[in-house]
């Protein structure tokens, strides 16, 4: 019976996640999630008795996916730049491949409080890695504080260009992480000129 409830539960979520990617908090409605979970409202409400607790689900659910890119990608032994170039395209991987993911950018934005801020997952580990090199002071004399700046505003751009593929049921294919892929080449041949950078 609990794994039944598990498993009911799981894809309430998975169908949340769904919806609010497409729709956003104010656009769904907990009829529109029972019916892509194909379930009754009875089944819903026993797990979650308001929109607001299913979206904090979904935020959480996010979050904790994120959490996980972010913990292997900070493990690996690269260099401060090349690893938030590292991070930001296992996040663009992310938003293509995975709805509670997106829903939970996008309920950060649209829903205040309520779960977990999407970009507490992995924006302190982009300024920390910048900003407080685990490699001396070399860094010290570029501009790191405006490449970190940079990092955030690439990932909520390839987050906005992934929802607006998506509302046009656009294949996710990869696509962002390319083009992400060439907009840090571009990028990183500046900051490789700059002193003290490292890459």
């Amino acid at each position: 019976m609990q794994e039944r409830a598990a498993r009911t539960r799981e894809g309430l979520v998975c169908s949340a996640a769904g919806e609010f990617d497409r729709h956003g908090y104010a656009g769904s409605s907990l009829a529109g999630i029972t019916r892509s979970a194909g379930i009754s409202m009875g089944a819903l409400t026993f797990h979650f008795a308001t929109k607001e607790e299913l979206a904090a689900a979904v935020r959480e659910e996010g979050h904790a996916a994120t959490l996980a890119v972010v913990g292997q990608v900070a493990a690996r032994r690269e260099g401060p730049v090349q690893s938030v170039v590292s991070l930001t395209l296992a996040l663009a991987e992310l938003l293509e491949t995975e709805a509670a993911v997106r829903a939970a950018a996008r309920l950060t934005r649209e829903q205040q409080g309520g779960g977990p801020d999407w970009t507490s997952a992995w924006a302190p580990v982009v300024r920390d890695r910048l900003l407080h090199p685990r490699r001396g002071g070399a860094q010290r004399s570029a501009d790191w504080t405006t490449v970190a700046a940079l990092a955030s505003h690439l990932v909520v751009g390839v987050e906005a260009d992934v929802r607006e593929r998506a509302g046009r049921d656009d294949e996710l294919d990869g696509r962002s992480v390319e083009q992400l892929s060439r907009i840090w080449d571009l990028v990183l041949r500046g900051v490789a000129a700059a002193p003290g950078a490292d890459g």
